[in-house]
């Protein structure tokens, strides 16, 4: 039985259908799956054994110049190589409309989420079947219990306590340790503004880290993000801004940590796929809904009361909120993040390092 995935964006959302392809693989050997993706995270479904075929969608730099793009053809090569196979399943498993139109551009019975329980309800639209799953669920069980539907297989309560990515680390190509330093990875890049840990705490953080013995690394993956590293770790001994890494190349350099601390950016969820200890920080986001998951992970939400807002601009009211890093006064912004000091981050992620270490979770 062939099925076509179509989960184009981004790489949480990506990262988050991960577990629903191991529980249906495991439910029924005869499945293989293709995989609808933006091409700038094709390198994601390769990682999982159970996907066979992974297909490049260029949505976001299409759109960009939607002429030139019908023009050039490329957008016609998309659709033939989509409709090379036909498909006993499609599952749309972003519940939009863009992911809907490509579901419906393949040779398949579409399947997808209701209209009361899906993200743009005019999705509806394009399937054969829709199912309806809570919407107060995580991310990551909301598209189990979606293949779980769809492909007819149960999903107990037990099974969905349990969570496998499913990662085949060969594929990966993750390199071995070769330092016995322990190591931290900070992942400090994100795309709203309103989601950003301030830089002094970010230090901070680095300094604590370095005087505990912790090697600390850095990555980037724009011109941004590489200035905030420097900035970072600026004449903090033991601190390293790292190469600019691809997907693969993170993967990797996630793996060989031993701990991770990030905001809420898809790489941390790439930390909870590979199992890594990390200590993710929410402001404005509700990490309930779509938040890190997995083994290992910890969840530092907000305790200010506009919090969590899902705003990507920060719209606080209130006194401005100050805090002290490396002996100076600043104001905290945006100062949903002034509920954790760095100093109780970095007590938070021992606690889970050594939680692995003795194969336990913390209280």
């Amino acid at each position: 039985m062939r099925v076509l995935i179509v989960k184009v964006s981004s790489l949480g959302d990506v990262i988050h259908t991960l577990p629903a392809v191991t529980d249906a693989k495991r439910a029924n050997r005869r499945l293989q799956f293709d995989w609808v993706v933006e091409e700038n995270f094709v390198e994601i479904p390769a990682w999982h054994p159970a996907v066979d075929r992974v297909i490049p969608v260029a949505f976001r730099r299409w759109r960009k110049d939607i002429f030139g793009t019908l023009r050039n053809g490329e957008f016609a090569a998309f659709k033939k190589d989509l409709k090379r196979e036909h498909y006993d399943l499609v599952i749309d498993a972003q519940g939009l409309i863009k992911s809907a139109f490509i579901s419906r551009l393949s040779k398949g019975l579409t399947i997808g989420l209701s209209d009361s329980t899906i993200k743009e309800p005019m999705a509806t639209l394009f399937y054969n079947k829709v199912f309806s799953v809570p919407r107060d669920e995580h991310a990551v069980q909301r598209v189990r219990e979606l293949f779980s539907r769809a492909l007819n297989y149960p999903l107990t309560a037990e099974d969905l306590a349990h969570i496998d990515y499913g990662l085949d680390y060969e594929r990966i190509g993750l390199p071995k340790k070769t330092s016995s330093s322990a190591t931290l990875l900070f992942l400090h890049g994100t795309t709203w503004h309103s989601k950003h840990w301030p830089v002094p705490y970010w230090r901070e953080l680095a300094l604590l880290a370095a005087k505990r013995g912790y090697n600390v690394r850095l990555p980037w993956g724009s011109e941004v993000e590489h200035e905030r590293a420097r900035s970072i770790a600026k004449n903090i001994p033991g601190v390293t801004v790292l190469e600019r890494h691809s997907l693969t190349g993170m993967a990797g350099q996630i793996a060989l940590a031993d701990g991770v601390v990030a905001v809420d950016t898809g790489l941390g969820h790439l930390a909870a796929a590979l199992a890594v200890p990390a200590v993710s920080l929410y402001g404005p986001t509700n990490p309930g809904l779509s938040g890190t998951f997995g083994q290992h992970q910890l969840q530092l939400s907000s305790s200010i009361a506009c919090a969590p807002c899902m705003s990507k601009t920060c719209h606080y009211q209130g006194e401005p909120v100050q805090a002290a890093a490396e002996g100076v006064i600043f104001r905290v912004d945006p100062p949903c993040y002034s509920s954790h000091s760095p100093a109780q981050v970095l007590a938070a992620l021992e606690g889970l390092i050594a939680a692995r270490e003795f194969n336990v979770m913390p209280s």
